[in-house]
């Protein structure tokens, strides 16, 4: 039973890692790729689509559990990796009208894979191996930042303009991945409680597949219906509030890494025929400082005198740090250049080891402010974890909407500026929950 688990847990993370090698990819790229496009019918915008992409994917959650309650885990996984695939392989032939029809599929599937996700790893999970099996999953799914950003850099790398065919090699690459990443889907194997859910049903007057669906049905309706409630509950509450600046600012941040600041050090003239290339090691910097904090900050707060504020102090103190270098170091219209380059020249002469060293930092920041979100949420709301970290993807995804809808058109140095506003704000009210939970022995009634 438990070699069988563990063997879910390892199919459930390569799958991740295969179809989020293709996706982060492609996030990181395509504001750039829209821009090289020599196509006068096509008029999309990569930071419109990934806007439309988390806008969707906020909304669609509040659905999503029934769905995947009603068609169970692992359909869900599998279709919303065709939904996947299919975003990537608007690439290769690009129209405007499938490009954007495919970014609010891919919301809708982005929803019910990542609640399919979690609902199997918790059935393929013990008391005694969640942590084990989510550190396992974790650990496979930052790796997707990692391979796909590898083969941009030795594609791209001494490249000015991105031609057809290099194109449509890579994202045929990154559609193989997708695909591979769907159909390992397909070959986990069913966990012991539904194994028991099914004969359950099956078991009760052989009823028919129309009435046992039916049946799944209102039972998941009941449960969507008592954990929105909940939902509109926390949402009251002091601690949620004080938390939804540090949500919001950790969406802003999401936006700028995973797909505006690759666009802009792609277009930064100053780094010649290296700027392309560039986007691709920027990317695998990111995943590496996101790896890094990730396991350091795990591991430093297994220890109660490392404070979760010490984190967050940290990730904010690192992310002023490399808004600071980025103002001085990228031309301010890099996110908002028509052209494939920058016509304005930074502070400083742009260097290349301070552009990677900001990407890494980005990576560091982003993991302080997640992990203790999470840690902090699981700790004051242990009995309502589900309903907090559903108000938690919410908030953060609607904030990266909002960051990308605004990022084609705000220059740099204004984007830097509110995302450091809201950063500091959201660390001051993060420092106040945690002062919260030290004087007050309920913490549920805050």
């Amino acid at each position: 039973m438990a070699d069988r688990r563990t063997y879910n847990v390892v199919i459930l993370g390569l799958g991740f890692l295969f179809i989020f090698t293709a996706f982060t990819t492609c996030g990181n790229v395509e504001q750039t790729i829209v821009k090289s496009l020599d196509n006068s019918t096509f008029t999309g915008s990569g930071y419109h689509s990934l806007g439309i992409i988390y806008g969707v994917f906020s909304f669609s959650n509040l659905i999503a559990p029934t769905a995947v309650k009603v068609i169970g885990a692992k359909v869900s996984m599998f279709l919303s990796g065709l939904l996947y695939s299919g975003y990537i392989a608007v690439f290769i032939i690009p129209s405007t009208w499938s490009f954007y029809l495919t970014s609010v599929l891919i919301g809708i599937g982005a929803a019910l894979l990542w609640t399919a996700q979690g609902e199997f790893l918790i059935e393929n999970s013990e008391a005694s191996t969640i942590n084990r099996n989510t550190g396992m999953f974790w650990a496979l799914l930052q790796c997707s930042m990692l391979f796909g950003n590898l083969y941009i850099y030795l594609d791209w790398n001494g490249e000015t303009d991105i031609s057809e065919s290099s194109r449509r090699n890579i994202f045929l690459f990154l559609l193989v991945a997708s695909v591979l990443g769907t159909l390992s889907f397909l070959v986990l194997r069913k966990s012991h409680n539904e194994e028991e859910m099914l004969s359950e049903e099956e078991g009760q007057s052989l009823l028919s597949a129309r009435t046992m669906y039916k049946s799944r049905a209102n039972r998941a309706l009941q449960d969507a219906k008592s954990e929105f409630k909940t939902i509109l509950q926390l949402l009251k509450t002091k601690t949620i509030l004080l938390l939804s600046p540090c949500m919001a600012y950790s969406g802003l941040e999401l936006a700028f890494y995973s797909g505006v600041y690759g666009t802009c050090i792609g277009a930064t003239t100053h780094f010649g025929e290296a700027a392309k290339g560039l986007i691709g090691i920027s990317g695998i910097v990111v995943g590496v400082g996101e790896i890094v904090g990730g396991g350091l900050f795990g591991l430093l707060c297994k220890n109660s005198r490392f404070r979760r504020t010490s984190v967050v102090f940290l990730g904010m103190v690192v992310h002023f740090i490399a808004s600071y270098l980025i103002f001085l170091n990228i031309p301010g219209d890099a996110p908002i250049v028509l052209e494939t380059t920058t016509q304005l020249s930074p502070y400083l002469n742009p260097s290349v080891s301070i552009a990677l060293l900001c990407s890494f930092l980005l990576g560091l920041g982003d993991s302080c402010f997640n992990t203790q979100l999470y840690s902090i949420l699981g700790h004051v709301y242990a009995e309502e974890s589900m309903p907090a970290f559903a108000i938690f993807k919410f908030i953060q995804s609607v904030s990266a909407a909002v960051a990308f809808f605004y990022s084609g058109y705000l220059m740099l140095m204004w984007q830097l500026l509110l995302m450091v506003i809201l950063g500091f704000t959201g660390t001051l009210c993060f420092f106040v929950v945690e002062r919260m939970q030290d004087v007050f022995v309920d913490p549920q009634e805050y």
